[in-house]
């Protein structure tokens, strides 16, 4: 998926979970961030970051949207933070037949109602329906890729979901994009036992779960088909 033009810039604080701070050459300006996760190992004073310029609109706040960081504060790597990009991303995916589990699905549909979820795609076709819920997750230690890194009820709640989608014939999975492509393997994160508690009664209800990393570079955010192993640790 390309990315707008970006402009490069260095991240100085974040005074609440929706705004950040940067500095774009000599202005010291507010950046939109578009994911409520933590981030803290992400989001560090003087961090290499990159912005998407925005257009003035009456009461916006904020000049740019926060889209990319780099690893270190030297550059290296760069992780995606946009939370919103995940089911956009897949959908390029299916449309372009690298998702191999889901290929044969002729139609595609965003934000379907199931339960007390609007799940984020509805696959259809001869085989019958698939529900697909996409989880945006950018933290990874030791090589392994962590969600939540907050307690998340709206997520254990999708798990759910999914699972009494299963239930009710329909096929279902969960979808954790990896918006990096520096992770080795993935794992529910032990800060939020609640969900790491859903998605193992989701597996075994039958909701399939995957990982896939992503290539991140300033010009564009593209799926890697090749899911990771999803390794189990101790919570």
């Amino acid at each position: 998926m390309l990315l707008p033009p970006l402009e490069p810039a260095i991240f100085l604080r974040r005074p609440n979970r929706f705004v950040a701070e940067v500095r774009t050459g000599r202005r010291t300006v507010l950046a939109h961030v578009p994911n409520t996760g933590r981030m803290r190992e992400l989001l560090v004073e003087g961090r290499r970051v990159w912005v998407a310029p925005r257009p003035e609109v009456e009461g916006r706040a904020t000049a740019c949207d926060l889209v990319l960081v780099a690893l270190s504060p030297k550059g290296g790597p760069l992780v995606s933070l946009d939370s919103r990009l995940p089911p956009r991303l897949i959908e390029e995916a299916l449309a372009a037949r690298r998702l191999a589990p889901f290929h044969g699905y002729s139609r595609v549909e965003r934000e379907r109602p199931f339960g007390d979820s609007r799940l984020d795609l509805l696959l259809s076709g001869p085989q019958g329906t698939c529900y697909i819920e996409a989880k945006s997750c950018n933290r990874v230690e030791s090589g392994v890729a962590l969600f939540p890194d907050a307690v998340t009820q709206r997520g254990a709640r999708h798990l759910r979901d999914l699972a009494a989608a299963v239930r009710a014939g329909h096929r279902a999975a969960v979808l954790f994009t990896v918006q990096r492509q520096d992770a080795s393997s993935f794992a529910t994160d032990p800060c939020d036992p609640d969900f790491g508690q859903a998605f193992r009664e989701a597996r075994a209800a039958g909701v399939e779960a995957y990982a896939y990393p992503c290539r991140v570079t300033v010009r564009e955010v593209i799926l890697v088909p090749k899911p990771l192993p999803i390794v189990a640790l101790v919570e």
